[in-house]
């Protein structure tokens, strides 16, 4: 080669191996570019056996793939899903045997309001499909529970506004469960306490509620955002303790308040609807209780009315035993004369039976009847002889006549006849008796309502005096000794107790106290 030829151009240029420029690509992406936020559409998301997380960056023109590490999911504050709008902020880096790059993405936010506002729109339509908004699985709230779970966070006026009020509503017991309500921890959170307060054990140390409340102060679309997440939504909606939201103002809607067994406008009215006005209740229950006993006054009044009016309709006792007095005291008239007559009637007929029992006359009575027996007794083996003769051939007769089948037959069917009578006649006799029972219980309760015991055991008392009824003050100060007769006995008062007798006849009104 001639000193002057110029050499090839690029000769002497380096040269590289394959893994060497795509470590050198490597070290340049992650150098030059180093920390970046970048804003796209999300396009394929994939979650990987391992627990890392792969998905796309796109917007109109190109796409970025993203990935993030197992350990790395806990810290990004978002899970994104594909057609979201976000900013991802990570790491640039190359890989070499695949000579691609793409971003460690160690943090997501929403890009804005109105990509907020569409992914809340499309989770909302997501739970309605699977029916967590219908009203008809929405529980009703106690109406006076005795434990409250509250779910929010200690700092704040939302916890004081909400222990004051139940305080001067009707004060009850209250668990509060702590959580952060905003931020990467307040969907998390949110979801532990209300899975929690459910797992609690009915009866247990710790008292499960019996009604929940999740609640929150006002705030911006982000700052109510953790009460939007799926998995809050889903805890509220599978709740076996009924729950009211109370999340923001009256204006903020969030999904916790679909799904929830009641919303209220705010924390206040919360605790306004989780207990009655305790003044309220106690009037309601004083008007309740005059009611019920005007009831009760107007109901014995009634029927002590209808006692004295039956009482007068009733005969005097006197009036209903003169018929059978009377018949007594002539039937007991005749009775000593009737005596007499039927013994001397006796005598007469014993003394003539007497006259004809004569020795000699039984003599040959007997002689008579001797001669006869001897007489029908050699009479009587050839007529049973024949007797015998003629049966035999009748039986034999009716027996070539009679077939067992239809002996049979004809039994079944009287036997079901019987079985069914029988039947009729049990089944008559137990309505009879019912009937019979149902009348004698109507007197003895007629009985009952007539007679003085029914009215001691309202409280009255029967007072006597020697034995005779007290009726009068005059009487009562007059008498040596009292007796007090009760529902369930008697007490003397002054002087020696008097022997019990049983009532000649019912007290008169005035005796009652």
């Amino acid at each position: 080669m001639d000193l002057i030829d110029s050499p090839t151009p690029g000769s002497n240029t380096p040269e590289f191996t394959v893994s060497e420029v795509a470590g050198k690509v490597k070290r340049l992406v992650e150098s030059e570019l180093g920390w970046v936020r970048i804003k796209g559409e999300v396009g394929r998301v994939v979650q990987a056996r391992s627990g890392h997380l792969y998905f796309d960056l796109k917007d109109d023109k190109s796409v970025l793939s993203c990935m993030t590490w197992k350990g790395q999911i806990s810290g990004l504050g978002l899970v994104p899903e594909e057609g979201m709008e976000v900013v991802a902020e990570g790491k640039m880096t190359a890989s070499g045997f695949q000579s691609k790059f793409a971003l460690n993405a160690q943090r997501i936010a929403i890009a804005g309001e109105g990509a907020l506002m569409a992914m809340l729109e499309k989770r909302k339509k997501a739970l309605a499909a699977e029916g967590l908004f219908e009203a008809a699985r929405k529980r009703p709230l106690p109406y006076l529970p005795d434990v409250i779970g509250v779910v929010t966070s200690l700092q704040g006026a939302v916890i004081r506004d909400i222990l004051h009020r139940l305080r001067d509503r009707f004060p009850r017991k209250v668990l509060i469960w702590p959580v952060a309500v905003q931020g990467e921890k307040c969907a998390p959170e949110v979801t532990r306490a209300i899975e929690g307060f459910n797992a609690m054990t009915a009866g247990g140390a710790l008292p499960r509620p019996d009604l929940l409340i999740v609640a929150r102060g006002g705030g911006s679309v982000e700052d109510l955002w953790g009460f939007n997440e799926e998995s809050v939504a889903r805890a509220a909606a599978a709740s076996d303790i009924p729950l009211i939201s109370a999340v923001g103002h009256e204006t903020d809607t969030t999904l916790i308040d679909y799904v929830s067994d009641k919303r209220a406008p705010t924390p206040t009215a919360a605790a306004e609807l989780a207990v009655p006005v305790r003044h309220e209740l106690m009037a309601w229950l004083d008007g309740q209780d005059a009611r019920m006993r005007q009831a009760l006054s107007q109901g014995l009044t009634r029927r002590d009315q209808r006692l004295r009016d039956m009482a007068r309709a009733l005969p005097r006792a006197d009036s209903l035993l003169e018929t059978p007095r009377q018949r007594l005291d002539m039937i007991g008239g005749r009775l000593g004369p009737a005596l007499i007559s039927g013994v001397q009637k006796r005598k007469l007929r014993l003394a003539d039976m007497s006259g004809s029992l004569r020795p000699a006359t039984l003599s040959r009575g007997v002689l008579v009847e001797q001669r006869r027996l001897r007489e029908l007794s050699g009479r009587l083996a050839p007529a049973l002889r024949r007797a015998m003769a003629v049966k035999e051939e009748q039986l034999a007769a009716q027996a070539r006549r009679f077939r067992p089948a239809t002996l049979q037959q004809d039994r079944d069917r009287k036997a079901r006849d019987f079985a069914c009578l029988v039947t009729r006649l049990s089944d008559a006799g137990q309505r009879n008796i019912a009937t019979w029972r149902s009348r004698i219980d109507a007197v003895e309760r007629l009985r009952r309502t007539l007679g003085y015991e029914a009215t001691l055991e309202r409280g009255f008392a029967v007072v006597r005096s020697a034995g005779e009824l007290v009726t009068d003050i005059k009487t009562a100060k007059s008498a040596a000794a009292l007796e007090i007769q009760f529902a369930d006995g008697r007490v003397t008062v002054g002087g020696k107790p008097t022997p019990r007798k049983a009532p000649a006849k019912p007290p008169k009104q005035g005796s009652l106290f």
